[in-house]
């Protein structure tokens, strides 16, 4: 089937409607690169946790003028019937990724020739200012042209419905049903109309700043300690544009941007990779940090939804955070002073994907608010908010990959909120002269020492496709019965949505979505996810420790026995030098 694929989708690149450049890559590719050219035309890029994302090239499996002209002309055509009689509105933003401007130019040309009129941003903006946008601007849908935090080979096209968040299931469905129904160029409507585009800007920004103020908990904390020292990146991406300005509208003076990475650069040309949750992305500003005795260092991913964050540790040196860590600070600072503030008024809850630490329920249980656990995807987190809208007040989101949301104004990750209200913690902290590290480890002896760790394993084209299918199917048929010696419990399926007790062999259904991903949980607290990514080619093993922690003293003795448990559990995968390779 997929060979049948492959020699369709070329013939129909080779003879259809495609401009000379295009064909000549694809004889280019025929005769160098034949791998290549068929990891660019054996299927079609499908939406997955992230949208429709890829490498750019030539081919349906490619991110390029036709297949976001596709993708385009399959949201019109949804919008059209599910909105009929309408006047219908898109917001369309766009990251520093390269052909970004271009292709959001191809977005608002095909969805004007369609009679949809379209907002864009005059210049690069975030993505929780899109998702902003179109709550503000009232639009029935936003797109934006991002791959996040992929790197410089890779972009994409994220899709919000009228609420501002990502669609899911049914309508993402619904989306690429319409994007299937188009099998020729001769469906898109190409030609632009200027009539139905409106460039917007600073009115969105003052009105997205003013929301983001509007978040602060503590200003007299900022007021004493505005001069604490930031030292922020924005890694080459869209996050110049409002975070400088958005820390010093919450009143911090003592903002140093680290000028090597400020301007928007999609080669992004000092860092190796555009993700601040890799450590090499992140060694310039810590670097930097040092030489200049910051107290706090942000960095933020090309669209500006992941943040980075950098503390003094016991030693006073810059050490790196990770996801789980700041959203858990986050959770409990926010908890605690709208407790402290008495502002609960009983109907409050926060949200967590799947493979995020379960620190943040034990924070949530403490404060007598309610959690919801949701698969990976911000855009499930969203959905929450949207189904309790009006009965449960949504106050904090996390997910362990460095996204965080606070308020429901944006309804995906928002880096721009979130570093603002990371420095509002470090000044607040700094009344009683004490660190994120310091906070955290009392966390931990309050709730209990939760220690994570993610491997990912990236298998590029078909091949690694078909590997990481026959992983998946080898660890369902053939489950581990114990992990580093600690007997697994249960297994946690999330494709036949049924969990499995393996004393009683009883199971009972989970109520989410079907999602492939598989996550066993054994005898002492141990968690382990399985799961291929949904916006890159790789596997990615999540690994969740936990332990008791009596007293602060005890912090170096626990810590190292959980390194050396998720270092055993490695071991017992056979994850810790690369992937196990599958018997035919």
């Amino acid at each position: 089937m997929e060979k049948n694929n492959y020699i369709i989708n070329l013939n129909k690149w080779l003879i259809g409607n495609y401009d000379q450049h295009t064909q000549d890559e694809i004889l280019r590719l025929k005769k160098e690169n034949p791998i290549e050219l068929s990891d660019a035309f054996y299927k079609d890029l499908e939406f997955g946790t992230g949208g429709l994302r890829g490498i750019m090239g030539v081919g349906p499996n490619r991110i390029n003028q036709y297949t976001i002209g596709t993708a385009t002309q399959g949201v019109a055509n949804y919008l059209k019937k599910n909105f009929p009689n309408e006047i219908l509105r898109v917001a369309v933003a766009y990251d520093s990724r390269n052909n970004s401007r271009y292709f959001a130019e191809v977005t608002v040309s095909v969805l004007s020739a369609n009679g949809i009129y379209c907002y864009l941003f005059e210049e690069l903006r975030p993505v929780p200012e899109l998702s902003f946008a179109v709550r503000e601007l009232k639009c029935h849908a936003g797109i934006m042209i991002t791959a996040s935090h992929n790197p410089k080979e890779y972009n994409g096209y994220k899709v919000y419905g009228n609420d501002g968040a990502q669609f899911v299931a049914p309508q993402d469905r619904q989306v690429m049903d319409e994007v299937l129904a188009i099998s020729s160029n001769e469906q898109i409507q190409w030609e632009k109309n200027s009539e139905y585009i409106q460039f917007i800007g600073a009115d969105i920004d003052n009105k997205y700043f003013d929301s983001i103020r509007a978040l602060s908990l503590n200003q007299a904390s900022i007021k004493k300690n505005s001069d604490i020292k930031i030292l922020y990146t924005p890694l080459h991406g869209t996050g110049i544009t409002l975070i400088p300005k958005a820390l010093e509208l919450f009143g911090f003076t003592n903002v140093i941007i680290l000028d090597e990475q400020a301007n928007p650069d999609g080669n992004f040309s000092t860092i190796p990779s555009p993700n601040p949750e890799e450590r090499a992305t992140m060694l310039t500003a810590l670097e930097k940090g040092e030489e200049l005795g910051v107290d706090l260092v942000l960095a933020t991913d090309p669209d500006s939804d992941r943040m980075g964050v950098a503390a003094r540790n016991s030693n006073g040196k810059l050490e790196l955070l990770n996801g789980n860590m700041t959203a858990s600070l986050l959770c409990y600072y926010i908890l605690s002073e709208l407790h402290k503030k008495k502002l609960f008024k009983g109907h409050e809850f926060i949200a967590k994907t799947i493979v995020t630490t379960d620190l943040l329920t034990e924070i949530a249980v403490d404060f007598n608010v309610e959690y919801v656990d949701v698969l990976t995807g911000f855009k499930y987190i969203a959905q929450k908010i949207k189904e309790f809208e009006g009965n449960k007040q949504y106050i904090f989101g996390g997910e362990e990959s460095y996204g965080c949301l606070v308020g429901d104004f944006v309804r995906d990750k928002d880096a721009v909120s979130a570093c603002c209200m990371m420095a509002e913690l470090v000044a607040h902290l700094a009344n009683d002269d004490k660190s994120l590290f310091d906070l955290l480890k009392e966390l931990y002896v309050n709730y209990g020492f939760f220690k994570e760790r993610l491997i990912s394993f990236t298998k590029k084209g078909k091949a690694g496709d078909d590997y990481i299918k026959k992983l998946m199917l080898k660890f369902r048929q053939q489950p581990p019965r114990t992990i580093f010696g600690s007997k697994v419990i249960s297994i946690h399926d999330y494709l036949s949505q049924r969990i499995t007790y393996c004393s009683s062999r009883k199971s009972e259904e989970i109520h989410l979505p079907k999602s492939n991903v598989l996550q066993f949980v054994t005898e002492n607290e141990s968690k382990i996810t399985i799961r291929p990514s949904g916006t890159e080619p790789k596997i990615k093993f999540y690994i969740s420790v936990k332990e008791d922690l009596p007293s602060i003293d005890n912090y170096t003795e626990i810590n190292e026995k959980l390194n050396n448990r998720i270092l055993g559990i490695m071991r017992a995968l056979k994850i810790d030098e690369g992937l196990p390779a599958i018997e035919e």
